[in-house]
């Protein structure tokens, strides 16, 4: 006897929360890599170009491959009689976001401007056009490879595949968010990252079986506009006060292929998106491993879906995405057992598609970006590149820790290229303040690893109250400067001759002692407060 499929269930709000905030946060750190708060830098490109012509393409790679995996789990349902069957997840895959930013899309608006002398406006169309042509190539080729993928698998050691993902996840996705927005405001930035830590990293419940990431930017939002607001009354900078930017004002997108362009301007689009290719097909292939890898974890749970039709719908859809202006490739998530136990079903794949779908769109999400700070949101993206490092260490066999390893160096390298460049001027207006958070952030790394590790491995042995304490330890060290030292050289001395020794600029201050230890209180109230209630719950 056939089940009736229960496609909708009070599990997919939770689902959805997860799925949805995972895709907007890796819009949005799009948005922060690859544009520039000064409209007039030439180096960058501006928001509302960004908004209009890159996001809705985007989205709709987003939309198509989500309805389709909704779909495909109907499908699944009905073949197998299964009243149970939850839907692939699917989203913009972030190693690649820093990729197709760092590597393509900033470097081909300076080809544009330096190589073919086009002013700023002809330069953002030419890298655009790149980065949209180019997902299309790599859309083709994960389609065409989707057939070969387990081929693929055994052909390319995981340590090649996997390393530099694994370099990329830790070095990029975690440390730079970590690093520019996430400690460089530690009053609300330490309680979010531990939040996520103790949410999706442990699988800690939360009362009512709220979802972790929607929790977590809830609460990093309250904590940010509170002390926004409550910084300029108390006469002291609690957080730097945030730049307000004026919203893309919506049109319709300039949807590939502009038709308008002559022959030569696609002929030099092609040319420059083929030399790229090296840089980006590795990002394509291992979607297509780690599709396999989600289908196979899929069927683990459960519902076993062919891996040829997951495979071919992420292609396609990426096909979808370039030809209609998007810049990022779409990927199978990880995590489906998880949305499985969540209770999901198929509604929340299909309400993620509804909603990236309308607001990007009708431009939703210029004003939405507008009011939800980075430092709320990011800490997902750490939470997702210490999930794929640790999935690559998992998948690699041990005796091939040291390639791994090895694959990882290019990407630290990549890292240290950083900090340099904004001390020669070349990234940002803000580079002291980056290069303080960074020094910050270094300064006393070996006790701020010990206490760190140690608070994490007691939330995920599920002793809050240990690891409230650890973080309570760290919120001394950092109020002496045992650890978190704004000067340099690191020196160990009493708050207040620290924060007189300081630049008396907002930015700057809020990263004194003061703000580093009240950071880690308000982080471990956080984690006192979820142990106190989920003791309660079990009683």
């Amino acid at each position: 006897m056939t089940n009736r499929y229960a496609w909708a269930q009070r599990g997919d709000i939770n689902a959805f929360f997860g799925l949805m905030i995972d895709n907007v946060a890796v819009m949005i750190f799009l948005l922060t890599l690859i544009t520039s708060a000064n409209p007039a830098s030439d180096g960058h490109f501006s928001r509302d170009f960004v908004f209009t012509q890159m996001i809705p393409g985007t989205a709709l790679g987003v939309v198509l491959g989500d309805l389709v995996y909704t779909w495909l789990a109907f499908r699944l349902a009905r073949r197998k009689g299964h009243s149970d069957v939850t839907a692939m997840p699917l989203g913009l895959d972030t190693p690649s976001t820093i990729a197709v930013g760092a590597l393509v899309l900033l470097p081909s608006l300076k080809h544009g401007m330096q190589a073919h002398g086009y002013n700023h406006e002809h330069a953002m169309f030419f890298a655009w056009h790149v980065g949209a042509m180019l997902l299309v190539m790599i859309g083709v080729c994960k389609s065409i490879v989707a057939p070969l993928g387990t081929a693929v698998r055994k052909w390319v050691p995981r340590a090649g595949l996997l390393g530099s993902l694994a370099g990329i996840a830790l070095a990029l996705i975690a440390l730079v968010p970590l690093w520019e927005d996430i400690v460089a405001i530690p009053l609300v930035g330490l309680v979010t990252l531990i939040a996520i830590l103790v949410t999706l990293v442990a699988h800690h419940p939360l009362p009512g079986r709220i979802p972790g990431a929607l929790a977590v930017v809830i609460l990093g939002m309250a904590l940010y506009w509170s002390f926004a607001l409550l910084g300029p009354s108390l006469g002291v900078p609690l957080l730097p006060m945030p730049e307000h930017q004026a919203a893309a004002a919506w049109r319709l997108p300039e949807f590939l292929p502009e038709f308008s362009r002559n022959w030569p301007w696609w002929q030099r689009v092609f040319a420059h998106a083929m030399t790229l290719m090296p840089v980006m097909l590795p990002f394509a292939l291992a979607t297509v491993v780690g599709g396999i890898d989600c289908t196979e974890s899929a069927a683990a749970a459960g519902d076993e879906y062919d891996t040829r039709s997951i495979l071919w719908t992420e292609g396609l859809a990426s096909v979808v995405a370039g030809l209609f202006g998007g810049v990022i490739q779409t990927t199978p998530y990880i995590g489906q057992p998880a949305y499985k136990v969540m209770g999901g079903r198929a509604a929340y794949t299909l309400a993620t598609a509804l909603f990236i779908g309308v607001a990007g769109g009708l431009g939703w999400f210029a004003h939405l970006f507008e009011w939800l700070p980075q430092v709320a949101c990011f800490p997902v993206l750490v939470f997702v590149g210490l999930e794929i490092g640790a999935q690559s260490f998992r998948a690699t066999p041990t005796r091939h820790y040291a390639a791994l390893a090895l694959a990882m160096l290019p990407a630290l390298a990549c890292l240290a290229t950083i900090p340099l460049d904004m001390a020669l001027g070349t990234r940002e207006p803000d580079a002291a303040s980056k290069i303080l958070t960074l020094r910050c952030l270094s300064n006393g790394f070996i006790i701020t690893s010990l206490l760190w590790a140690s608070a994490l491995a007691a939330i995920l042995d599920r002793q809050m109250f240990r690891a409230a304490a650890y973080l309570g330890v760290a919120a001394i060290c950092s109020l002496v400067g045992v650890i978190h030292s704004p000067l340099t050289p690191a020196v160990i001395g009493w708050p207040w001759d620290v924060y007189a020794r300081m630049p008396q600029t907002a930015d700057v201050l809020c990263q004194s002692p003061y703000h580093w230890a009240g950071g880690y209180l308000l982080a471990a109230v956080v984690v006192m407060v979820i142990g106190w209630t989920s003791r309660h719950d079990r009683v």
